[in-house]
């Protein structure tokens, strides 16, 4: 069994793949920061892969998956994002067009390319990680909510294709709140609600995947707020989160 992790040098998707590891999956790790993935493969019983690539580019996507095509990839892990805060006239536009790279198109590249190859095989499990953020809208970090919102919508949207046919290919989206991770330092933010493990979330990921959840909400107050947003006006719940952000300067 193998499994390609994207994102994995630190936070969630580090200890996915430690989770996976032990598991018994070999591991694809993948992220810029080379270092760290070294250490991770240092530290993990099964055999682990380290590529070092910037999925910012398109043309890596594409290369990454070129060069582990022939691998048979059983679980696919599209973990890499991060996010930024600030009103949308005063962010930085790069940095938004980067995190558009990122968290949408380095995602779609990828979960198109092996889907493509999970569906000719009829087997193997996709997991795209989102946010509570995807079902919402984020003033003072909008253009993150809203590439989660793309995750979110392209899953349940694949899901229901794959449904349709029968196949035995599994795709879920994860959607957790705040997680202890470095998240807050590159969205220069502050968490006023105390994060959850990335270890718990990780955990609780992998194992709904397996079990072919579509929407995956780690703990009880996560679910709350997603049913909260879903029965709520759409203004009131856009008020609430603007408080909300504001106290995350």
């Amino acid at each position: 069994m193998k499994a390609l992790v994207t994102g994995a040098s630190s936070g969630i998707g580090r200890d996915m793949a430690r989770y996976l590891s032990g598991l018994g999956y070999d591991i694809i790790a993948v992220a810029r920061d080379g270092v760290h993935l070294s250490k991770l493969k240092e530290e993990l019983k099964t055999n682990v892969e380290t590529i070092s690539i910037d999925l910012a580019d398109t043309d890596a996507c594409k290369q990454l998956y070129e060069l582990v095509k022939n691998k048979n990839i059983d679980v696919l892990i599209n973990n890499a994002g991060f996010g930024d805060f600030g009103e949308f006239t005063n962010t930085d536009l790069d940095k938004e067009l980067n995190m558009i790279d990122v968290n949408i198109k380095a995602m779609h590249i990828l979960a198109k390319l092996f889907l493509q190859d999970m569906v000719k095989r009829n087997n193997g499990y996709i997991l795209n990680v989102a946010s509570i953020a995807g079902f919402m809208p984020g003033p003072l970090m909008a253009t993150y909510y809203s590439t989660k919102a793309y995750i979110v919508r392209l899953t349940q949207s694949l899901y229901t294709e794959l449904k349709k046919k029968k196949s035995k290919v599994k795709v879920s989206v994860l959607c957790p709140g705040p997680v202890n991770t470095n998240f807050n330092k590159v969205a220069n933010v502050h968490f006023n609600l105390k994060g959850q493990s990335s270890e718990y979330v990780a955990k609780y990921a992998i194992d709904k995947m397996l079990k072919g959840k579509l929407i995956i909400l780690p703990g009880l107050k996560i679910k709350l707020a997603r049913f909260l947003a879903k029965i709520s006006p759409e203004k009131i719940v856009a008020r609430v989160c603007m408080m909300m952000q504001e106290k995350k300067r």
